[in-house]
């Protein structure tokens, strides 16, 4: 499992011009999955995402966790995260899971992630053409894979 967080002041995700999920501050975390996915890799992810200390504390030092600030929560799943460029020019998606098995990941995922912040996960809509808009803080950007536990 991989995520992008991004610190931002503002994110939202539309789906066919409709937002689905919006925070002001916060986190927007983009979700990859693949087959070898477990539910220790949720636990591990939310808990790595929960207390990652990315927001500046009253010293200008990046020292409090989302749960801290009180800031917002937005899900959107993202295949292309799970990308293999090591041939050629086109990405190769095969690691990526395909929904039967994805989306249900991608649904425990926000549900753990909403038990281990106790904040309300906005979400994306798993498979849809999604747009989404963001502004970065910082810009302020990580990413984390649960194979590589770093």
């Amino acid at each position: 499992m991989r995520a992008v967080l991004q610190r931002v002041t503002e994110a939202s995700v539309k789906v066919d011009g409709k937002i689905t999920g919006a925070i002001n501050e916060g986190l927007l975390i983009l979700v990859g999955i693949e087959d070898s996915d477990t539910d220790e890799d949720v636990d591990w992810l939310t808990r790595k995402i929960a207390g990652c200390r990315i927001f500046n504390d009253e010293n200008g030092v990046m020292n409090r966790s989302v749960m801290e600030t009180g800031g917002g929560l937005l899900a959107v799943s993202q295949f292309t995260l799970m990308a293999s460029t090591r041939k050629g020019n086109r990405p190769s998606y095969i690691r990526a899971s395909k929904g039967p098995f994805a989306e249900p990941m991608y649904e425990k995922f926000c549900q753990t992630l909403e038990k281990e912040s106790g904040i309300k996960v906005e979400k994306g809509i798993f498979g849809a053409d999604m747009k989404v808009s963001l502004l970065n803080d910082g810009p302020v950007t990580i990413i984390i894979d649960t194979k590589y536990r770093e």
